[in-house]
């Protein structure tokens, strides 16, 4: 009989216990939803692009409703350039922090949002913390230091006074800063193959500054450039390659430098335009290994 009362007791504590904490998250998300309460003011860099994709699209509802808004948010502060963001999820949205977890936990879904931005913007590695009352900090380290950036644009500007002038088209800038780049850059064979790394390779200080890259720092040196003339774009992920995905004369073009750039036998270097502003249809009768990608992400 004493061991029925002890559960009893028991039993009694834990509901009174749980009743306590759900009266305290209630109170707690109906405080931050009535004042509206985002501590963090967003605050757009100098490379903030103010482009909306299927995928993902900028927005100032830091309050969510559903994992598309999450999705939204994270693309928001990632292209704003902050290095740290706090938002809030309501009491009414009950999945709301394991939607957080699914998102911030999904690094091919990090990744992906992080394609839609601007390199200089990009992470290079980036942490969510959340609490049992709906609090979300982002915490983001950038790809690009700040002398990385004042470096690259200063050697952008000088490729840009040799090499283009104000008669050339779009199409034409885009060719010949696609062959300027190949011409200056061999493919980092020895950390692709050996993993021994000698280059920032990954990012475009690797690719104009050092003369060597993998094909996200081709990717990016070529971003720059698109950004430099105005032309929409981002970057398309398959699970072991990136490229170009370029809007030009209301169209979408596949440009991928890295493909256009092979590795020869005798270390001759070569130039190709077989992946030169190409349809997915042309570029899938090239390759369809490296660029086969999901079209749910991508699907401009």
């Amino acid at each position: 009989m004493k061991r029925i009362i002890w559960l009893l007791l028991i039993l009694l504590i834990c509901l009174l216990t749980y009743n306590y904490k759900d009266e305290i998250l209630v109170y707690y998300n109906k405080y931050y939803e009535s004042k509206n309460f985002v501590p963090t003011q967003l605050d757009n860099n100098e490379y903030s692009r103010n482009y909306n994709f299927k995928y993902v699209s900028l927005t100032d509802n830091f309050l969510p409703n559903n994992k598309q808004d999450i999705m939204n948010i994270y693309y928001t502060v990632i292209n704003s350039g902050m290095n740290e963001f706090t938002f809030y999820c309501k009491s009414e949205y009950v999945n709301c922090l394991n939607d957080v977890r699914d998102i911030a936990n999904n690094q091919t879904t990090i990744s992906n949002i992080n394609n839609f931005v601007h390199p200089y913007n990009g992470f290079k590695d980036l942490e969510t913390e959340m609490d049992t009352i709906g609090k979300v900090n982002i915490k983001i380290n950038r790809n690009y230091t700040s002398d990385m950036i004042t470096i690259l644009n200063y050697e952008i500007d000088k490729i840009i006074t040799n090499n283009i002038n104000s008669n050339m088209s779009s199409m034409d800038k885009i060719k010949v800063i696609h062959d300027y780049i190949i011409n200056h850059t061999k493919y980092d064979e020895d950390r692709s193959d050996k993993n021994t790394i000698k280059y920032k390779s990954d990012t475009a200080y690797g690719a104009l500054i050092e003369g060597h890259a993998l094909c996200g720092g081709y990717t990016d040196a070529m971003m720059l450039f698109l950004e430099r003339f105005n032309i929409k774009s981002y970057k398309i992920a398959s699970e072991n390659h990136v490229w170009n995905y370029v809007y030009l004369n209301n169209k979408w073009y596949n440009l991928d430098l890295t493909w256009d750039d092979p590795v020869s036998r005798d270390g001759k270097d070569i130039l190709e335009h077989n992946f030169f502003m190409i349809s997915e249809d042309e570029m899938l009768k090239l390759d369809t290994t490296e660029h086969t990608f999901d079209k749910t992400v991508y699907s401009e």
